[in-house]
Order: C-alpha cells, then sequence, then structure tokens
C-alpha cells in the first residue's frame, strides 16, 4: 500500500515485567500489518487502536519520502558509544551540507572553560557584529545530534554568529552539569554582548536545557537574553505527555516502549527530584521569562510536551508563540534536503532578528 503508514498505536497493556520476560521480537512484517482501523477503549481511559494513516499530501515530494524510510519497530538497543560515534558522523555530514547552503566559518574553542563551535556566517553585517545567539545542541543529553544542524543554518538566515556549546553528556554527568556549562558560557559572554543582543535556543535535549537555563537565570538574578527558542522540548521529567505514547522520533516508523511511571531519563536526571523546577520547567515560576518561540511537528514525540510548556508559558504571561508543522517527525529541521526545513529555520531567525535589539 504506497504512501501510507500502518501503525498500532498505544496498546499497552501487557505489564512490562511480563513482557520482560517474552522471547525478542521480530520486526513487524508488511503482511502482519493492521490494514483496518480498531479501536477499543478501556473504563480507565487506556486505548488500544491502530490507524492507517495516509502521508499528507501538502508535504513536499522530499518529506514525503522522508517519512517512508522503513525503520523496523523491534531491533536491540544501540549501544552509547555506538550512537554517540553515529551522531558525531551525522553532524560532520551536516557540517558539509548545511555549509553548502548557509556558507560560514566554524571554528573550535572554549568560552568560560567549556568547548564550543564559533560559527560565523559569511553574510554577517557590521551591525551584527554586537550580536550573538548561543545554542544548546540535541542528542538526549547523552550525544551530540544537532550542534552543527541547528548552528549552521540559524547563523546563515539571521546573519548573526552562533556558539554552539559542548556541553557535558550524561550519563558520566548528570543534571545540573550541562546547565552549569551553558551558564558559564553566558557568563562569558555577557562581558562581550549586551543580554538584549543575545538569544538562547536549542533543539530536543537542547530545548529542554534552553528551558532549564532560563528558569537558572532567574533564579540567580542574571539580566535575560532578547528571546528564547524551545523547540521540541521535555516539559517534565516526572512524566511524558500523550504524543510519547503514540509516536518515536521517527514518527510512525521504529521501536516504542510502553509508556512507563518512572522518571524519564534517569541517566540525565541523577538524584535530583523529577520535579525540580530547574530540571521540570513546568514546575517554575516562569513570570518574567522573556518571550520565546516553540516550534514542533505533528508526529514529534515531544508534541505534547511542547504544547504544555508553551502554555505554561502562556499562564505566566510570558510572549510564547507555537509553531506545529503537519505529518513531519522529531526534529524535522536538522535534514537540510527538506523545503520544511528551510522554512523551519526562515521562521526561528527571523523570530530572533524581530527579538534582539538593535
Amino acid at each position: 500500500m504506497p504512501c501510507i503508514a500502518r501503525i498500532a498505536a498505544c496498546a499497552f497493556f501487557i505489564a512490562s515485567a511480563v513482557a520482560a520476560q517474552q522471547p525478542p521480537r521480530q520486526p513487524t512484517t508488511a503482511a502482519e500489518a493492521p490494514d483496518r482501523d480498531t479501536s477499543y477503549i478501556e473504563e480507565n481511559g487506556t486505548a488500544h487502536v491502530t490507524r492507517v494513516v495516509p502521508v499528507p499530501q501538502d508535504l513536499s515530494p522530499e518529506a514525503q519520502k522522508f517519512i517512508s524510510r522503513v525503520v523496523p519497530d523491534e531491533a536491540p538497543p544501540e549501544p552509547l558509544a555506538a550512537r554517540r560515534a553515529r551522531m558525531d558522523e551525522g553532524q560532520a555530514r551536516a557540517k558539509v551540507e548545511w555549509s553548502r547552503i548557509c556558507p560560514n566559518t566554524s571554528v573550535d574553542t572554549v568560552i568560560g572553560g567549556v568547548p564550543v563551535h564559533m560559527v560565523t556566517p559569511d553574510n554577517m553585517t557590521a551591525s551584527n557584529r554586537d550580536k550573538v545567539l548561543i545554542n544548546l545542541h540535541g542528542g538526549s543529553f547523552n550525544a551530540d545530534s544537532g550542534s552543527y544542524s541547528e548552528s549552521i543554518p540559524i547563523a546563515g538566515y539571521t546573519g548573526i554568529k552562533v556558539v554552539a556549546v559542548l556541553y557535558r553528556l550524561a550519563p558520566e554527568h548528570p543534571f545540573p552539569a550541562a546547565v552549569d556549562d551553558a551558564i558559564a558560557v553566558y557568563r562569558e559572554l555577557l562581558k562581550t554582548y549586551k543580554p538584549d543582543h543575545m538569544v538562547i535556543y536549542g533543539t530536543s535535549a537542547g530545548a529542554a536545557l534552553t528551558a532549564e537555563v532560563a528558569v537558572k537565570l532567574k533564579q540567580l538574578r542574571l539580566p535575560m537574553p532578547a528571546a528564547l527558542g524551545i523547540f521540541s522540548t521535555v516539559d517534565s521529567f516526572a512524566r511524558m505527555g500523550d504524543s510519547s505514547s503514540i509516536y518515536t522520533l521517527n514518527g510512525f516508523a521504529g521501536h516504542l516502549d510502553p509508556p512507563s511511571d518512572k522518571a524519564h531519563d534517569p541517566y540525565y536526571i541523577g538524584s535530583t527530584d523529577p520535579k525540580d523546577p530547574v530540571l521540570s520547567p513546568i514546575y517554575a515560576d516562569l513570570t518574567g521569562l522573556p518571550p520565546a518561540l516553540f516550534v514542533t511537528s505533528e508526529r514529534d514525540a515531544l508534541l505534547s510536551a511542547t504544547a504544555n510548556l508553551h502554555r505554561a508559558y502562556l499562564r505566566a504571561g510570558v510572549d510564547a508563540r507555537l509553531v506545529v508543522f503537519d505529518g513531519l517527525p522529531h526534529a524535522f529541521w536538522y535534514r537540510w534536503e527538506l523545503p520544511e526545513s528551510i522554512e523551519a529555520s526562515k521562521i526561528m531567525a527571523n523570530f530572533f532578528l524581530a527579538h534582539l535589539a538593535k
């Protein structure tokens, strides 16, 4: 069946302890894939559903091809060393591919004792030399999935230098190590740049880290940046939102574990209370934070969390905006070949430009 994603979502009624005793499952085959919608709702609201979902026809041909990738729904876990190596290779390629679209000079250096990529766009004008954007990359807090994918396009579309912070990673360095590293870079840059000439932004783990850093800056009574970019985030490590029970990081493709009542990402949070207001900003006093742009997508595992934190910003009276792209998975804007990635990057860049002081 061309251009159809066949899925079985939320049929999570087998206890994890029982599932752990079962032999490894084989990937679902085309013959086994559901070909009709089903729906059964328990009295407590637990849903057992399957859905047959066509590819949205308003997506670009490139995006339609991107979300049609075949990813097995049953696969062995990837060792952390292999994951880090794979993502490092991915960022090396991203540097080349994004630099073709947004020419730049990238230098590795140290700011505030923390290693960074400093990306200077070729189109930077004299009027933008007194501005800087701080990127906190994605990668589930344990790898670098986006230091170039997030910094090069934003540098190019804003015409402003980006400092991508290579913060310490879990599990070797759990919370608050990454927050401390980001704060150290921000403090050092404050010696050169005015706060209203600075922006902090990130994707996925970096989006969560951006929100954490904003709360920490408020606690430390440090001057706030001009704006925040929170692009597909976790709002709370104490619980996960509805979309995490439906989508993987690849959308409908790939392996999806049953939801759990346990804290999310214990390797990152370490011994910290999952409801700590810096770790999980949904529990923080968000009043007085800078304007923030939230970006996510409909088939994003973190769609719910992003929407929830956006609403929390609105409740706190913050100028917060939310953009949701239809049909695409988590952090699709990493993909240089997608027209939607260019569109998303320009939305992000234009938001920053609109809020930076002249």
